[in-house]
């Protein structure tokens, strides 16, 4: 059995793993594991970033798009410190990384030595992480290495995906231990986590589906880690049942195809919300039911659960029951499931929903019409509106938009059209600005063949403008789309300063919005303003055919607004209503 360095166990682990990037930051809590690193550059490439929380945000959209994870590294102290928000974010997102944390030498825990966390017990790092991870390792000998990274990957990727932490103390990167690092085809590749349901819940599934009256699928994240588009496809086909989805299923199912329905919730467009609210059965197939997806769970919103019999299909037996009473639960794998389903039914015409079909595609119709006379594509500045329809013209089919935290986030869940999975990835359970601006970059590196374009408002953008510099270190050609409203315009968009949600010179309100173009240009990157809605498609052709970091500041109408067709409370506040006039609401 050979002699090797902690550090060696880890990477030959990562590399055993096939992960082909690590990013971070480097930090003196780290020098073992970067030293190995150096050694085995052609098999394992580091990428520096230039914080710590990009380097998470960029696993995490990594993961999103090939769904295969790879892992951070991290130096003590502040250096770690700074990845939590990203975790946090892949955790409630259903994403894995693995974080490696760098802390403070073994023979020096307790003694509150340089950058340690040490008030309530030696060298805790891992507690300040407990809830954003699923589980968090700390390896104080080097030869309890080889369990913690197999157990690290299997704990990943089986299940409900999250992110895990190995803590590693300095040390223990550099000592020696006679070890043997596990084979993944011996230890993890042979668990199927493909779990099927009983034949007797699916064919009682299957005579629900076919005797209902208003069924509608409703598709979520759970569907897109599952990979089951083509599945969800087949069964709307087979039974003639439209297709909704949470702004997390976004691109399961073709937006062109006459059975899609477009995203519910509290962001999402009026087929989608009139026909899950007013359905008989729902077949919910990997989908969260929180606050957003179900507009604060009031009854008529988004879903009328009962009367509505609830199908619940989740990965994750906790999901199931959650918020909603359940008619029939099921914790599978969404594509077994799926595939169970479709190889039951016998293709017989029963339930084939015609009327029904017909009646939520006059709502489609209604409106698509609705949003094409309020469109404004002449406007200055420049209409919301006419900011998505230009982007979906632009990018191709495949193309993929990493979407930030910011008013441009409601426009998109209500009015993009995406045709494949895995083409949007945004930051849904936590809500954490810059994950697009960062995530993007994570996202070109995973599909390096596919044009990137990161819509950010100037508030998520601005927290993280050093992505420029990452992106122009390591010629990664990603398009941020800036959507310039002056401000945070989905926390106040009246613009009250009182909440300081406009960027002004205080106390005299004058404007004092930054140059993103000048930035762009100072970290060697493009950078165009744009102010005419007739330069943005050219502007954008451009940035993408160039192969350059480009960033495009488009000035935005900040009073112009997404419409609601639902709504959303936050206690004790009344919740929202709907603005646009539903027919479940017309009577």
């Amino acid at each position: 059995m050979a002699k090797l360095r902690g550090a060696d166990i880890i990477v030959d682990t990562l590399v055993r793993e096939k992960v082909p990037y690590v990013f971070g930051v480097m930090g003196h809590g780290v020098y073992g594991l970067m030293d190995v690193l150096a050694e085995r550059q052609s098999e394992i490439k580091a990428v520096g970033t230039h914080h710590e929380q990009v380097a998470g945000h960029m696993a995490d959209a990594y993961f999103r798009i090939a769904h295969r994870p790879v892992a951070t590294y991290t130096s003590c102290g502040p250096g770690s410190a700074n990845i939590p928000i990203a975790l946090a974010n892949a955790m409630m997102d259903d994403s894995a990384f693995l974080a490696i944390t760098g802390n403070v030498a073994t023979n020096q825990f307790s003694r509150g030595t340089f950058q340690e966390v040490h008030h309530h017990y030696q060298a805790d790092f891992p507690s300040t992480i407990r809830s954003y991870v699923k589980r968090s390792f700390q390896a104080v000998r080097p030869e309890m290495l080889p369990l913690m990274m197999r157990q690290a990957f299997t704990t990943m990727l089986t299940g409900r995906p999250g992110p895990v932490n190995v803590d590693v103390p300095y040390d223990v990167f550099s000592e020696q231990t006679e070890a043997e690092v596990p084979d993944p085809a011996l230890w993890r590749e042979g668990i199927d986590p493909r779990s099927g349901a009983s034949p007797e819940a699916v064919r009682r599934i299957l005579d629900e589906l076919m005797g209902a009256k208003r069924p509608v699928i409703l598709v979520g994240n759970g569907a897109t880690l599952s990979e089951a588009s083509a599945e969800v496809r087949a069964l709307a086909e087979a039974l003639n049942i439209p297709v909704a989805y949470t702004p997390m299923g976004v691109g399961v199912m073709d937006a062109d195809h006459a059975l899609t329905l477009g995203a519910v919730g509290r962001d999402g467009g009026y087929p989608g919300n009139e026909a899950t609210s007013t359905a008989d059965v729902l077949l919910a197939l990997g989908a969260e039911f929180d606050d957003r997806a179900a507009s604060s769970w009031i009854p008529r919103y988004t879903f009328t659960i009962p009367p509505t019999k609830l199908i619940q299909v989740d990965i994750d037996e906790a999901a199931i029951g959650r918020n909603y009473p359940v008619h029939i639960g099921l914790s599978v794998d969404v594509r077994t499931f799926l595939r169970q389903l479709l190889a039951l039914h016998d293709g017989s015409g029963r339930g084939a929903h015609g009327d029904w079909v017909r009646e939520v595609t006059a709502w489609k119709a209604e409106w698509n019409e609705y949003n094409e006379k309020r469109c404004r594509p002449d406007a200055r500045p420049i209409d919301p509106e006419h900011i998505i329809r230009t982007l979906r013209k632009v990018l191709p089919r495949d193309g993929i938009l990493a979407v930030d935290v910011g008013s441009h986030h409601t426009w998109v869940t209500s009015r993009w059209e995406s045709h494949l999975p895995q083409t949007v990835i945004q930051a849904w359970g936590f809500g954490a600005m810059a994950f697009g601006a960062a995530g993007a970059l994570g996202a070109k590196l995973a599909a390096p063949d596919k044009p990137v374009v990161a819509l950010c408002g100037d508030g998520g953008f601005g927290m993280v403008p050093h992505v420029l510099a990452t992106a122009v270190e390591y010629q990664i050609p990603v398009t941020w789309v800036i959507w310039n409203n002056g401000g945070l315009g989905a926390v106040r968009p009246d613009g009250s300063s009182r909440y300081t949600s406009r960027w002004m010179r205080h106390p005299t309100g004058e404007p004092l919005p930054p140059d993103y173009a000048a930035i762009a240009n100072a970290y060697g990157a493009v950078g165009i303003r744009i102010e005419a809605p007739g330069q943005l498609g050219g502007a954008l052709e451009q940035a993408i055919k160039s192969g350059q970091p480009t960033v495009l500041d488009v000035q935005v109408d900040p009073q112009r607004t997404r419409v609601g067709v639902s709504g959303w409370s936050m206690p004790p506040n009344p919740p929202t209503k709907p603005e646009y006039p539903r027919a479940s609401f017309r009577s």
